[in-house]
C-alpha cells in the first residue's frame, strides 16, 4: 500500500555509533508490518555510481583527501541517490527512509570541516532540485557512548577497522555533535530530537510515535 499523492521522505541523522542503520531499519520493518511500500537507503551510497564513491570517501588510505573534495563527492552520490532512486519513489508514494541526507554535509563538512556551511547547502539544494526531509530525526548521544559503540561495530566495507571518517580526533567529533544540535535548534519544525543513548526498542518507539502524527497529519491514519 502506498501513500496516496506524494510520498514521504524520512532521514534518520546523528554523530557516529548513534545507531541510524539500526533505526532506519527497524522503522522499515514497521512500515512494511503494516503493508506499506517503503524503502531504505543510504548516504552516501544507495546506487551502483553511489557505493564506489562511498568506497572512495571513507577508505582510511585517502587521508590526504580535503574538504572540498568530500563536499563535491558526496554531492555527486546524493544527487544521483535523488535522480535515481528517491524522486522516482516519492513519485509512487513511497515511503522512502534514508540513512543521513543534506544535513550530514553540512555538519561533517561545515560545521566540523570549517567549510563555508551556505555554500554546501546551496550546492546540495541545487543538486537535489531543493529536496528537504519531511521529517529528520537526529539521534543525539553523547560522544563517549558514541566511540564505545564504535568499537564494537564491524570493520567497514573494504577496511581494516573504522573507517576514514570514524578514524578522525576526538575535537571533530566533538565539533558534529554540536553542529546537529545547532541545525535542530534553527529547524526545530523539521527535526525531531531523539534520545540515542536508550535502547534500540525505546528509540524506535520515539520514531514511530512522531511519524504516526505525520501520518495522522496527511489522514492517512486515523
Amino acid at each position: 500500500m502506498s501513500l496516496s499523492g506524494k510520498g514521504l521522505l524520512i532521514s534518520i541523522e546523528g554523530p557516529d555509533g548513534a545507531g541510524k542503520t539500526t533505526q532506519a531499519r527497524m522503522l522499515w520493518e514497521k512500515f512494511h508490518s503494516l503493508g506499506m511500500e517503503a524503502l531504505v537507503t543510504r548516504e552516501p551510497g544507495g546506487t551502483p555510481i553511489g557505493e564506489e564513491v562511498r568506497k572512495i570517501l571513507l577508505n582510511p588510505r585517502f587521508q590526504e583527501m580535503t574538504v572540498p573534495c568530500e563536499v563535491f563527492l558526496y554531492c555527486a552520490a546524493r544527487v544521483q541517490l535523488v535522480k535515481q532512486v528517491i524522486q522516482p519513489s516519492l513519485e509512487k508514494g513511497i515511503v522512502v527512509i534514508s540513512d543521513r541526507f543534506i544535513d550530514s554535509s553540512i555538519v561533517y563538512q561545515g560545521y566540523a570541516g570549517g567549510e563555508n556551511l551556505e555554500m554546501i547547502r546551496k550546492l546540495n539544494l541545487w543538486a537535489t532540485d531543493a529536496l528537504l526531509p519531511d521529517q529528520t530525526f537526529l539521534l543525539d548521544l553523547q560522544l563517549e557512548k558514541g566511540l564505545q559503540r564504535l568499537q564494537r561495530k564491524p570493520a567497514a566495507e573494504g577496511c581494516l577497522g573504522k573507517d576514514r571518517i570514524e578514524q578522525k580526533n576526538l575535537d571533530f567529533h566533538c565539533r558534529v555533535r554540536d553542529g546537529f544540535l545547532q541545525l535542530a535548534r534553527r529547524e526545530p519544525e523539521r527535526f525531531v530530537l531523539i534520545d540515542a543513548a536508550k535502547s534500540p526498542e525505546e528509540v524506535h518507539l520515539s520514531i514511530w510515535t512522531e511519524v504516526k502524527n505525520m501520518l495522522r497529519k496527511r489522514q492517512f491514519f486515523r
